[in-house]
């Protein structure tokens, strides 16, 4: 089993500060969500909210820490060509010392890509484009130049030096929970973080929040297993992840019930479909424990990531590991 956090919305320096105690309190991994702006439900999001590049965040971790993994929930595809992405991946994968994750997804995000400019095309299209994408990178990294001649993407004789040092490559994990982007995990992924389908609204809607429920988690799973049995791929290969992006850990069931109806009244649905979703966890340490456990045997996670999107300190770092992931 593997714990980590997602951060968003921090200075590098804090950054850096929480690297360190994650990796003290012996947490697997850190990733960063890749966006211009950290946009909420329905749209609504903080202009002054840090969006600073998570590239380089990535390297903050890589030289503040010395074990744990380090990459991205997830890369947004269409902001960088494959050869770039492959290029930024491999020196994070070196910086590291072998401790790159590759997660890269299709991006979601309308607004972001509205006012800068950068095409949007319709979510078909981008994942045709993502799996172009992979099979470029994958290639970068293993063969000493690489030919292709895609729809969108064409390398002839391309380079890129040095390789990984985890060969083939870094673990890829892919996100996302519509039916393109699952095929595309059974193809290439090694981990698939399944959220509510949102690529085809272009936004986080509270609709989508509420249909990704226990039985749909469920269902991705299965489907997921069945393509990549169907393509050929030992359907266990693809470990399964939960995001869970607005987590907070409570003293008594009292407060775990105030604070979700507050957070339900923020994301503009009712607290009992709030609290259905994976995507959420508020809870008392004996709740959380009962619930990851549960997770785990239900849906079969075996890597859990706890966001940060309701702020995060050291203090909730430690609590996190001795009260609930120390008992399970």
């Amino acid at each position: 089993m593997e714990y980590g956090f997602q951060f968003a919305n921090l200075a590098p320096a804090r950054v850096h500060d929480l690297a360190r105690v994650a990796e003290g309190e012996g947490f697997d991994l850190i990733v960063f969500p890749d966006h211009v702006v950290l946009e909420g439900a329905e749209g609504v999001y903080d202009p002054h909210a840090l969006a600073h590049d998570v590239v380089q965040l990535a390297t903050v971790v890589a030289t503040a820490t010395t074990k744990i993994r380090v990459g991205h929930l997830v890369l947004c595809n269409q902001f960088r060509h494959p050869v770039i992405a492959a290029q930024s991946l491999v020196t994070l994968d070196h910086v590291s010392n072998g401790r790159a994750i590759v997660g890269i997804g299709a991006g979601w995000t309308e607004t972001e890509f509205r006012m800068t400019g950068i095409p949007f095309p319709p979510v078909t299209e981008r994942l045709a484009m993502l799996d172009e994408s992979l099979t470029c990178m994958q290639s970068l990294w293993a063969n000493e130049r690489t030919n292709f001649a895609g729809k969108y993407y064409q390398l002839s004789d391309a380079i890129l030096w040095p390789k990984p040092i985890q060969q083939p490559h870094p673990p890829i994990l892919l996100g996302g929970g519509g039916n393109g982007l699952l095929r595309l995990a059974a193809k290439h992924a090694d981990y698939l973080n399944i959220i509510s389908p949102v690529g085809k609204l272009g936004r986080m809607s509270a609709g989508a929040l509420g249909r990704m429920n226990d039985q749909a988690f469920r269902e991705r799973v299965d489907f997921v297993r069945a393509e990549a049995k169907r393509i050929g791929r030992d359907p266990k290969a693809i470990k399964i992840s939960n995001v869970m992006l607005v987590f907070m850990l409570v003293d008594t069931e009292e407060a775990a019930r105030q604070t979700l109806a507050a957070v339900a009244q923020m994301f503009h649905v009712a607290t009992e479909i709030l609290a259905a979703s994976p995507a959420v966890f508020i809870g008392t340490p004996k709740q959380c424990v009962a619930e990851l456990t549960r997770r785990a045997e239900h849906w079969s996670v075996s890597q859990f990531i706890f966001g940060a999107a309701m702020g995060i300190d050291e203090k909730q770092i430690r609590r996190l590991r001795q009260e609930v992931i120390s008992q399970i």
